[in-house]
């Protein structure tokens, strides 16, 4: 299964209160900090919901 690298590029200051939950679930609490996440449809909806603060990038398995 292929891997995304989701990193945060964005403050969270003046976004909406689920954006920093969103965030918080995908693991990531400070600007430039990365997770490595399994690629599925539920992490892809997060990611469009906080896609104003975060880069994706995909890593082969």
């Amino acid at each position: 299964m292929a891997k995304l690298v989701i990193t945060q590029v964005r403050s969270t200051i003046g976004c909406k209160q689920n954006q920093r939950a969103t965030l918080l679930s995908l693991g990531l609490r400070k600007i430039r900090q990365q997770v490595e996440r399994d690629d599925n449809p539920q992490i892809r909806g997060m990611i469009k919901t906080v896609r104003h603060l975060v880069t994706v990038e995909e890593v082969g398995s």
